[in-house]
């Protein structure tokens, strides 16, 4: 990395504050994990419920850094010519026309068949080159000269192969280009791989990463992302929407809201100029943080015992 990066990663506690004022609240564990790996120069896998933070940690990493954040998104049927590069074929024809209207001029002074053919071996080199490359995220996350923060986003959606394909990167941080050659990296990026767990990883990818796996947030943690993230929001009404989440994770539904579903609520009840809960507020909002009809009938069902203990815990 360089000098100034360092100076940010300086302690563990430097990275946690440096996270926070970019709007990132974690735990210091989260903060221990990414300090190691920007020093260890390893990739970080961070897995977890789907919206717990798993992508902002990464792209407040690049804000934290004051570098680009270039993201890959998997899905499957990723191959390489959408990750890594692409040859720019439309560039390569118009140089090859080009090189057709000089074909005379480049053939000048070769006598035969053969001395024309090593004439034109010449030029074999340029249409496969740098300047005919389309880097794709991968390619480009090597090529930034200030480093960058790659993320990876949603791993386990790709394809086995494709995992595969990603451990010479993740490894030495280069990639092999049969026409050009072997390309390392700049300035090392420092690469975040985010995964829900639909699949199983390889031992190869794992061992090549960092582990970290971000939870569900304990109240407090909760209630001090909603406070930097939805400034405007009352405290009393902050532990009252916090603690109704909370409750609402522990009843037997098919998707418990995440920690995104509790920002988008306090949200909506900001730009609804609520000041505290009540049953029919929830009632009116409740497709805000549950998105199954089904999910919503059953917390229906104890909507007014969790309003009440919600209420009574902010007033304790």
């Amino acid at each position: 990395m360089n000098l100034i990066h360092d100076k940010k990663f300086a302690s563990i506690e430097n990275v946690q504050l440096g996270l926070k004022n970019a709007e990132y609240i974690c735990s210091k564990k989260i903060a221990t994990t990414v300090y190691l790996a920007y020093h260890l120069e390893k990739p970080i896998l961070v897995e977890g419920p789907a919206g717990v933070g798993k992508t902002e940690l990464a792209k407040t990493a690049a804000a934290f850094l004051g570098v680009s954040l270039i993201r890959m998104q998997c899905y499957e049927g990723l191959d390489e010519s959408k990750a890594l590069y692409e040859w720019k074929y439309g560039k390569q024809l118009l140089y090859t026309q080009m090189l057709k209207d000089k074909l005379n001029d480049v053939l000048k002074g070769a006598k035969g068949l053969s001395a024309s053919i090593d004439k034109l071996h010449q030029y074999n080199d340029i249409f496969f080159s740098l300047s005919f490359l389309e880097p794709r995220p991968l390619l480009k996350a090597l090529q930034q000269k200030d480093g960058a923060v790659l993320l990876i986003d949603e791993i386990d959606k790709s394809d086995h192969e494709f995992e595969a394909f990603l451990l010479e990167i993740l490894s030495d941080f280069q990639v092999s280009i049969p026409e050009i050659d072997t390309i390392h990296a700049e300035t090392k990026p420092f690469v975040f791989l985010t995964s829900n767990n639909t699949r199983e990883l390889s031992e190869a990818l794992k061992r090549r990463c960092l582990h970290l796996y971000i939870p569900l947030p304990d109240p407090k943690l909760e209630r001090e992302i909603i406070r930097i993230r939805v400034p405007g929001i009352s405290e009393k009404l902050r532990i009252q929407l916090v603690s109704f989440i909370q409750q609402l994770r522990e009843l037997d539904i098919k998707k418990i809201p995440s920690i995104s579903e509790t920002i988008d609520w306090a949200r909506v009840l900001l730009l609804l100029h609520a000041d505290k809960l009540s049953a029919d507020l929830i009632s009116e909002t409740l497709h805000i943080i549950l998105k199954f009809e089904g999910d919503i009938k059953i917390a229906e069902e104890h909507l007014y015992e969790m309003t009440r203990k919600a209420i009574k815990e902010a007033a304790i």
